[in-house]
């Protein structure tokens, strides 16, 4: 296969993301969402999003285990095609920001590496990593789909937080705790940490 960078060129069209930012009166960032599997990624990047729906600000959700169905069916769960899966979402959340969407990104994402991947992707000024902390005992407490389970039988392999590591952020932008915590203050306060990021001045 050719090199795409050499027979490729990026085309830039009339309406710039500022133009965008401008019209929808909100900036765009990625907000990453990161932490295991039960911890409550989805739960929270969904409840925000109605949130921010409801002000009128533009933006969308993207979620592991629905991704897992489309765009990233062809993967599996080795090192490799975890890296691959993440990869590729932070392409495509590159692509909405750039046009001044807001993007919730909930994945496990269990590596630093991987996270500086994403982080690299999207851009410095427009990534924020959001630590959705939580002990594993609550995760498996929470797991309606028997997922650890089937982990600590050991059907399932490579899980995270069973039989595969979970690498803790060091400097997440955000950091939430959810044993014990209602949903609805969680998303509080995600929702205003997101809303000091992308409103205008």
């Amino acid at each position: 296969m050719e090199n795409s960078e050499k027979n490729v060129c990026r085309y830039r069209g009339h309406v710039s993301r500022e133009d965008r930012e401008r019209q929808n009166r909100h900036k765009a960032a990625v907000f990453w969402f990161t932490g295991l599997s039960g911890a409550g990624k989805s739960t929270i990047a969904h409840g925000v999003e109605k949130l921010l729906f409801d002000l009128g600000v533009k933006c969308v959700v993207f979620d592991g285990d629905n991704l897992r169905h489309g765009l990233c069916g062809d993967l599996g769960f080795s090192d490799e095609d975890r890296a691959e899966n993440v990869r590729r979402i932070a392409e495509v959340a590159k692509l909405f920001v750039e046009n001044s969407i807001v993007c919730l990104c909930a994945f496990i994402s269990p590596s630093e590496s991987v996270r500086a991947r994403v982080k690299e992707i999207v851009g410095e000024y427009d990534f924020y990593e959001i630590y959705v902390k939580c002990p594993v005992g609550v995760c498996e407490e929470r797991d309606t789909k028997g997922y650890y389970k089937k982990a600590r039988a050991g059907i399932i392999k490579n899980y995270t937080g069973i039989s595969a590591p979970y690498e803790e952020p060091r400097f997440p932008a955000l950091k939430v705790e959810t044993a014990g915590i209602e949903v609805n203050d969680s998303v509080l306060d995600v929702f205003s940490f997101i809303m000091s990021k992308v409103k205008r001045t």
